[in-house]
């Protein structure tokens, strides 16, 4: 019947505003390296010949397209530890140890950073906005627990807190260790990482110690990113 046909191209046609504000904020990531704003959003919006308009959907403005972009990342992580994990469970490969994991996971991570690292600096300052704090720390700590999930990590006593409070600081200092080395393919922060991460595993005995250590890392975060932030200049370009 010719209703069912049209209610099939209908289906096939619509497209959920989440759908479009997304295929728009992906579009936008294009332009980015020139910095996280309104205008890359109308850019990308106008490479899908769209109207630049449309940035009126996204009333968080570059807000979204961080968040996005946060979002994106982390879910190509999961992915790509579902898919070790999976591998392991298969016999196809062995598991690593713990601390050679967490290193690997955070690492991975990070590396997705790399070609938008000069306008980074302003997409945290970006991520720093109070509006913004809670889904960044949302999406900070979804992040930290499927690190540890895939890692194995199945406590639910006060270690729980410890660990993901620790590996919080130590990938927020890396981040900031990144944003400022200049090493070949950032060995100096892999290096400073590799080293932070010795710290964690090892750290079961004094658990109170690394308790206070991790949180006083994470409070420190932000007095560190508004620092940086000030340090290369991007409070400049808005």
């Amino acid at each position: 019947p010719s209703f069912q046909d049209q209610d099939g191209e209908q289906d096939e046609e619509y497209e959920t505003e989440e759908q479009l504000q997304a295929r728009i904020l992906d579009a936008a990531l294009e332009f980015v390296p020139h910095g996280w704003s309104a205008e890359a959003i109308a850019a990308g919006a106008e490479t899908l010949g769209l109207s630049s308009a449309s940035t009126g959907m996204f009333s968080n403005g570059a807000g979204d397209l961080v968040l996005h972009f946060i979002t994106q990342c982390n879910s190509k992580l999961t992915e790509i530890l579902a898919e070790q994990h999976k591998q392991i469970q298969l016999g196809q490969t062995e598991p690593k140890k713990t601390a050679d994991f967490l290193r690997d996971a955070v690492e991975t991570r990070l590396r997705m950073y790399i070609p938008y690292i000069d306008s980074w600096p302003q997409a945290m300052s970006i991520l720093l906005l109070p509006h913004n704090i809670p889904d960044s720390l949302k999406h900070l700590s979804n992040l930290v627990d499927d690190i540890w999930y895939y890692a194995g990590d199945r406590s639910t006593d006060m270690n729980w807190y410890t660990k993901r409070a620790a590996l919080t600081g130590i990938y927020n200092t890396t981040e900031l260790v990144m944003l400022q080395d200049s090493s070949p393919d950032f060995q100096d922060t892999w290096n400073f990482l590799d080293n932070r991460i010795q710290d964690v595993v090892n750290m079961a005995s004094t658990v109170k110690q690394a308790q206070s250590t991790g949180e006083a890392v994470v409070q420190g975060l932000m007095g560190a990113a508004v620092t940086l932030k000030n340090l290369t200049g991007m409070n400049q370009r808005r």
